[in-house]
């Protein structure tokens, strides 16, 4: 029986679905992005450990959010191009998600409830990070302040 991560899917930038279940068998880090945010200038690190790394198993998917503070005011279709043309971003981004609230998207949903964060369990801000493994099992999260290359080491571990 496959992990419940692999039963969801989201809609990418165009509005097509893309299935968890594709990445079955990978190591997955998904991130609540945003293209205006102070730590906006993490999506270089996590490109780089993208493109380090995907040829041994491990995907990145961006998940744009405007609920802190509307910094991802970009519409859906302009996301990708601000993010290839500003940070280098070649991972898969979904449409604009709420992570928080009765509307969150059902991945952060899920995430949330299997990895409760610190005194909250709601998304505090962009940029957190979870970490699921080759069977779609959520091992970890990081906060919005973890910088990608922190995080190298526990992705190995799992990879």
């Amino acid at each position: 029986m496959s992990a419940p991560f692999y039963n969801f899917s989201a809609k990418n930038t165009l509005g097509e679905d893309i299935a968890m279940s594709d990445f079955e068998g990978k190591t997955i880090l998904v991130v609540n992005t945003a293209t205006k945010c102070g730590l906006t200038p993490q999506f270089h690190g996590l490109e780089e450990l993208y493109q380090k790394y995907k040829d041994k198993g491990l995907v990145i998917i961006g998940f744009p959010c405007n609920q802190f503070a509307s910094q991802e005011p970009v519409e859906n279709k302009n996301m990708v191009s601000t993010c290839q043309i500003n940070y280098g971003v070649t991972f898969p981004l979904t449409q604009k998600v709420n992570v928080n609230g009765s509307d969150a998207h059902p991945i952060f949903k899920f995430l949330k409830k299997e990895l409760p964060g610190t005194l909250i369990n709601a998304i505090k801000w962009n940029f957190t990070k979870f970490l699921i493994d080759k069977n779609g099992n959520p091992v970890k999260r990081f906060a919005p302040n973890t910088e990608p290359q922190k995080i190298e080491d526990d992705i190995l571990k799992i990879l």
